[in-house]
């Protein structure tokens, strides 16, 4: 999101929906659900559903922005809302950068499957996220345990296709110290999934548009063990400023930079303001020049806030559209349906190795593959369970941690155990794993919404102003 850590047309708008995805689920937070809309699996670098490719086709989704944070999915009045105009547009994924942890989101949740709705969710917030200016401090137990209870709170939805370890957390040259931390919270929340006896639920990163390191991130979050690499990798990308082209955008050449990435890659945030947007790369992204390579998009963003992205305003119950935006989007996914057959995807893309080090990535002092190990009083956690979350309120994390972090062993994150069958459960007793090692804390913040605002920890009330960063984390 710009927010850092950022209808009868409405028939034909539901069946383009029903073509990438059964109409009905029942989703339940509190176990397995069921229902003929099945749950999204990887396969090379594409998302499945089943046996048939899966391409995102969505918006992102956060009423009221960086500054108001709210729960979109904790009120039914309000998805219930929205999502007849989600349907109208023929979407079939959202994302929602912060959702309160402590609610219950069993309506919205049943609701947006019932439309055919898969959710990306990131599991940061304004006040439990890691700090670019103190990122070592800010990657601690109280992070992880409210990190842990988001994924309690939404991995027994079957439409919830991924999560979001961070969003825009690297985004300079300057800050690429920070990409050791996010790798490692990738790993952390891998394997709560797994010892947990979650499904196995796509855990990755959403980079911002910085041409300096964008790609030398999806390398890194994509070289080393297995059990750190992410399961997916999300770009936010604002080239194709309409009027436009493949080849004037610049995309031609990011799909040949990308072309043996070997995880899925999707766009979590495109659709350039600089002129009157009319989706034209909307078309593109889902032709045959992009699917062998990109999982479709998410167009940036739903509602109208102070980035000026928005296709809609909302007052109250009202849902105007902003110009003509709505109804070309509308146009642009009915003009070019999910694709067919496989989209050319591949099994055999290399793993990357690690980028070395230079003047734009900088990851020291983790270096040669080196992470952070997970905190020794979050290990508990994983038989645990994380317990109750802190939800948008709490004190926040970001200064409850130490500038000393030990360096993780090799294999460090691997699922050994499986301690339940899905379920959450009280925090318990420290464990350990490590070897020693310091390091001491760098540059800015996690974000919420598309304004680079890095939150400073001054209090509960600063921070819940905090702007995630530009893209709604």
């Amino acid at each position: 999101m710009k927010f850092s850590i950022t209808a009868v047309a409405m028939a034909a708008g539901a069946s383009a929906a029903a073509v990438n995805a059964p109409a009905r689920i029942a989703a339940r937070a509190s176990g397995t659900s069921s229902g003929s809309l099945p749950t999204i699996t990887t396969k090379g670098n594409a998302f499945f559903a089943g046996d048939n490719r899966f391409y995102i086709r969505g918006v992102d989704y956060q009423p009221g922005g960086s500054s108001q944070v709210t729960d979109p999915l904790a009120d039914q009045s309000t998805c219930e809302r929205d999502i007849k105009y989600f349907q109208q547009l023929g979407l079939n994924t959202i994302r929602v950068y912060s959702v309160d942890n402590t609610a219950n989101h069993d309506a919205c949740m049943s609701a947006l499957a019932e439309a055919g709705i898969y959710l990306c969710l990131d599991v940061n917030t304004p006040l439990y996220s890691l700090n670019r200016a103190e990122v070592a401090v800010s990657y601690n137990a109280d992070y992880l345990q409210n990190v842990f209870a988001t994924i309690d709170a939404f991995a027994g939805y079957s439409n919830t296709l991924l999560f979001f370890s961070g969003n825009e957390v690297v985004n300079n040259a300057n800050t690429t110290n920070t990409a050791p931390f996010i790798k490692a919270l990738t790993r952390d929340m891998k394997q709560y999934i797994g010892e947990r006896g979650y499904r196995s639920i796509p855990v990755g990163y959403s980079a911002a548009d910085v041409a300096e390191n964008q790609y030398l991130m999806a390398q890194y979050m994509d070289c080393g063990e297995q059990e750190a690499r992410g399961d997916f990798y999300a770009i936010n990308n604002y080239e194709w400023c309409d009027p436009s082209s493949y080849t004037t955008s610049g995309w031609d050449q990011m799909v040949q930079l990308y072309s043996n990435y070997s995880q899925p890659l999707f766009m979590s945030e495109y659709g350039c303001n600089k002129n009157t947007r009319h989706f034209q790369e909307t078309g593109a992204l889902y032709q045959t020049d992009m699917i062998s390579v990109f999982s479709g998009g998410l167009v940036y963003e739903y509602s109208q806030e102070a980035s000026n992205y928005g296709i809609v305003t909302i007052s109250g119950n009202t849902v105007t559209p902003v110009g003509q935006q709505f109804s070309d989007l509308q146009q642009a996914l009915q003009n070019n349906p999910t694709p067919s057959g496989d989209g050319g995807y591949s099994t055999s893309n290399s793993q990357q190795q690690c980028p070395p080090q230079s003047d734009n990535w900088n990851t020291s002092p983790f270096l040669n593959g080196a992470l952070p190990a997970m905190p020794v009083q979050a290990l508990s956690f994983m038989k645990n369970g994380a317990g109750k979350g802190q939800g948008l309120s709490g004190s926040g994390s970001q200064e409850a941690g130490t500038e000393n972090v030990a360096t993780a062993s090799a294999g460090a994150g691997a699922v050994a155990t499986t301690y339940s069958s899905g379920s959450a459960a009280a925090t318990g007793s420290i464990g350990s794993q490590a070897t020693s090692s310091n390091h001491t804390g760098a540059a800015s913040s996690s974000r919420l919404a598309r304004s680079d605002v890095a939150p400073l920890v001054a209090g509960a009330a600063l921070m819940a102003s905090i702007v995630f960063s530009a893209a709604l984390l």
